[in-house]
């Protein structure tokens, strides 16, 4: 039985500096995520735990941890799980980067939701600071992908004004990890950041996007024109549908 993977490296050749992903078909006839990297390929699955693993019986360790939190009030991990989490924490940020790449946007923000979640967690519950701040500083850069997504998505429904709404709002939650760290002026050198704002700024030039549905209905809502806001929703409501 051959092990080695010389045929895939040849046939596929490393490219530094970019995200190189495809889906394939296993042995088996499902389907699989592949990254090329410098030595090799990282094959994930595509639902769940991109290992396939099911910690202790469940979809993905965060499940596990947040079981036991509920069990018990003063729950906090233990070196294991620190350990574990981390893990996890990588395995999604791959597989995250390879739906970007591969501009699968709902996978992208369903992976980044699940990574968001689980510095949630992290942060209520680390065994100490350290070990919460060396995640939570990733916190603007998960939030920047899963905007870029989002966006994206509404772009690919030919929305562009929910799009800006989307990076609006992205911008809100990284405004608020900023501000939660007393460090707002740091936001203002964020390279993220003036990503996000030059697409906005793009799509509102390229579409004629002036105020969107939901900049209107903050504006009636400050101004107590609550008939305004009213007829606003609605319209958003049925945008929706």
């Amino acid at each position: 039985m051959k092990l080695d993977i010389d045929g895939v490296l040849r046939n596929w050749a490393f490219e530094p500096g970019t995200v190189q992903a495809r889906l394939a078909d296993a042995s088996d006839g499902r389907s699989v995520l592949q990254m090329r990297i410098d030595l090799g390929v990282m094959q994930m699955e595509l639902t769940g735990r991109p290992d396939g693993e099911k910690p202790k019986g469940y979809p993905h360790y965060l499940g596990y941890v947040r079981a036991l939190a509920r069990r018990n009030d003063k729950f906090a991990l233990d070196e294991e799980q620190c350990r574990e989490a981390d893990r996890e924490f990588l395995q999604y940020y791959h597989r995250r980067v390879c739906w970007l790449a591969l501009r699968n946007y709902p996978r992208a923000i369903a992976d980044s939701d699940h990574t968001l979640a689980f510095m949630d967690f992290v942060r209520d519950h680390s065994p100490n600071e350290d070990f919460a701040q060396a995640h939570e500083q990733y916190r603007p850069f998960v939030l920047f992908h899963r905007t870029q997504a989002a966006a994206a998505l509404q772009i690919e429904k030919e929305r562009p004004d929910q799009a800006v709404d989307e990076i609006r709002q992205g911008l809100d939650k990284i405004r608020e990890f900023y501000l939660g760290i007393g460090a707002e002026e740091a936001m203002e050198e964020d390279g993220m950041v003036h990503r996000l704002r030059l697409i906005e700024a793009e799509l509102r030039e390229k579409h004629g996007i002036g105020a969107t549905l939901a900049e209107e209905l903050e504006k009636a809502v400050a101004s107590e024109d609550y008939e305004k806001a009213a007829r606003i929703r609605d319209e958003m409501n049925k945008r929706a549908s």
